[in-house]
């Protein structure tokens, strides 16, 4: 079967002192991340390029224009989803922006969490592998390997170049 998975940014907005990040909590009923906080972002559309996505999500669900952007790396989950759909998801810390950000998005609320406190939140349990490697510091992207089963990674793995 060909691997043909949905392509995906996923953004997490620094704010001015590079203390927080712009984070969404997921509220809504029918939605498959309901209660779960997450960077902003979504699915590449045809006819656009990833950092285009990118800008395209973060101005949809904040209402904010994206400046420097930093590319951190990817994440290829398999099996993930409500139909355990394939994701390739590439990640990246937007590092400044203009305008002010809207306080709710279509997927719920948005609130500033400070990076320190990030590890707190309900959120996706394989977020929390790859997470310490987006605020870490090291300049080389990660690729990171992380099949799912259900609601769980079975595993993860990575490399940087």
């Amino acid at each position: 079967m060909p691997y043909t998975p949905i392509i995906g940014a996923l953004g997490y907005i620094l704010s001015p002192d590079g203390k927080q990040v712009l984070m969404v909590h997921r509220t809504r009923d029918d939605d498959y991340h309901n209660g779960k906080y997450n960077g902003l972002g979504g699915k590449m559309e045809p006819g656009e390029d990833i950092l285009h996505c990118l800008k395209r999500e973060i101005h949809e669900e904040a209402g904010i224009e994206c400046g420097d952007i930093e590319m951190r790396g990817t994440v290829n989950w398999t099996s993930f989803g409500p139909n355990g759909e394939d994701w390739l998801g590439f990640i990246f810390v937007v590092k400044t922006f203009t305008g002010t950000p809207q306080d709710h998005s279509p997927e719920g609320p948005l609130e500033w969490v400070n990076i320190t406190e990030m590890s707190k939140l309900p959120m996706w349990e394989g977020d929390r592998h790859f997470l310490p490697l987006v605020f870490d510091g090291d300049p080389r992207p990660f690729h990171g390997y992380m099949p799912y089963e259900g609601n769980s990674p079975k595993s993860w793995s990575y490399t940087r170049v």
